[in-house]
């Protein structure tokens, strides 16, 4: 895991200034909430278990990731993935889908028609249609996979569910929360999307988020 993105303690200052909500959410959630978005830096492991979390529970997804590790031999590589075969990965409770998913990633890296390398040199719109071009990958995943494991500072995923939920809550607006005013935040609080994202996720999670 790398440390915390150089731009964390910049962006919560821009984002106090900006906003009261945003400010009172970044006092509320002092450290060590906020040291938790770290990487991996590892995009293959982090596709495998974006697929293997799609649909199902949290605790489900752990559970499953857990059974697909062991069968990789704690090595999530594309040389491991691929050597299994369909019926050893839909034995660890993964369905046909997802088990596709996987082996077509674990392809799609060995003969390198799909490059993780390149993405660090894309802008975050590029990135997520490269990445949604992935077998079993949505732009939503694309978004989160930016977030987390390339700690990009300004995705404001405007998909998911829980960062609509917490801006209905902080905002004082119905749920779902006007796509203009969606629009509105996302306006004041670039280029630091994430760092909102993250604020907003905290407020309805008593448990920071990891990916």
């Amino acid at each position: 895991m790398s440390k915390t993105p150089s731009y964390w303690n910049k962006a919560k200052k821009y984002l106090s200034k900006k906003d009261k909500t945003m400010s009172s959410l970044i006092k509320k959630y002092k450290s060590p909430s906020e040291t938790v978005l770290t990487s991996r830096r590892d995009v293959f492991f982090s596709l495998c278990k974006s697929i293997i979390g799609q649909q199902i529970s949290v605790a489900a997804a752990n559970s499953v990731f857990l059974k697909f590790k062991k069968k990789c031999k704690n090595k999530i590589n594309a040389k491991t993935v691929n050597k299994l075969s369909s019926s050893q990965l839909k034995s660890c409770g993964l369905s046909r889908q997802k088990v596709k998913g996987i082996k077509s990633l674990a392809e799609q890296v060995l003969n390198k028609t799909f490059n993780p390398k390149v993405i660090a040199s894309m802008s975050d719109e590029e990135a997520i249609i490269y990445l949604s071009k992935l077998r079993q990958i949505g732009r939503w995943s694309a978004e989160m996979i930016l977030l987390f494991t390339y700690n990009r500072p300004n995705i404001w995923p405007v998909q998911d569910i829980g960062l609509l939920r917490a801006i209905s809550k902080n905002y004082n607006k119905k749920y779902l929360p006007p796509e203009s005013y969606v629009k509105l935040l996302q306006k004041r609080f670039s280029p630091y999307c994430s760092v909102a994202t993250w604020y907003l996720w905290r407020s309805i999670d008593p448990e920071p988020i990891q990916y």
